[in-house]
């Protein structure tokens, strides 16, 4: 059952701490399912874990995360090949496409290798609902910025670029994230963008922004945009998920 239009739930959360396994489904990527509007069954929901190099625990906490939620899972893994025949029919069977963190710079480069970067558009063109937290999110737009080559952030500009936006993820958690995002979208490096506070997440219909979401109280999302002396943030209004 697609989205009546192409939905991005780009977050810099999605999973929350639990007591019997590692994490549990979070307020935003339950949010996401409802956005796919399935009903009569459980949602079908296919998790990428490429930006780990598909690190097989992350692989196993998703199943026990799906079989707690009540969630029909599956999951998408390229290395050290690919775990189907046929990845068109595995991504556009999906009702939501969850991707994890790691680097998006390597996430970007196996996607492409193995033309996963056109079928993740082709599923988002047929309303299957794109979601994902930190490298998962930024890979949606035109780039972000990213300690996938060291611990001193670069900027990634070889997103996917389904919204013609940059993402700025972890932007309250770590200290590098909001000065350089702010300092790249001024400088013309990256385009005007949304940021989000670790338990955010904003919301992209077709290409346009609709809302900014939280798990977490006294959290937030913002609109950077290139001014006449630099950045010029706007803290956007938030709308908290029970």
């Amino acid at each position: 059952m697609p989205a009546d239009a192409p939905t991005i739930l780009a977050t810099s959360g999605g999973a929350v701490a639990a007591d019997r396994i590692r994490w549990s489904v979070g307020p935003l990527t339950d949010y996401a399912i409802e956005l796919s509007g399935v009903t009569g069954r459980a949602p079908r929901v296919c998790f990428l874990a490429t930006a780990t190099g598909d690190n097989p625990q992350m692989i196993r906490d998703f199943y026990d995360m799906a079989q707690e939620a009540g969630i029909h899972g599956s999951h998408l893994q390229l290395f050290t090949m690919p775990n189907v025949d046929d990845m068109r029919e595995l991504l556009l069977g999906q009702d939501v496409i969850w991707v994890w963190g790691g680097s998006v710079a390597g996430l970007l480069a196996m996607w492409e290798l193995h033309g996963v970067d056109d079928l993740m558009r082709e599923a988002w063109q047929a309303g299957v609902v794109l979601t994902g937290v930190s490298a998962g999110s930024i890979c949606w737009h035109v780039g972000g910025t990213t300690d996938s080559f060291g611990p001193d952030l670069q900027p990634i500009t070889n997103g996917l670029g389904l919204v013609p936006y940059s993402n700025g993820v972890h932007y309250d958690s770590e200290e590098q994230r909001r000065p350089l995002f702010q300092s790249l979208v001024a400088d013309g490096t990256l385009p005007a963008g949304y940021a989000t506070d670790d338990g955010v997440g904003v919301i992209y219909r077709g290409t346009e922004f609709v809302e900014a979401l939280t798990e977490q109280k006294d959290k937030a999302a913002y609109l950077v945009e290139r001014g006449p002396d630099g950045a010029v943030e706007t803290r956007l209004e938030t709308r908290l998920l029970r």
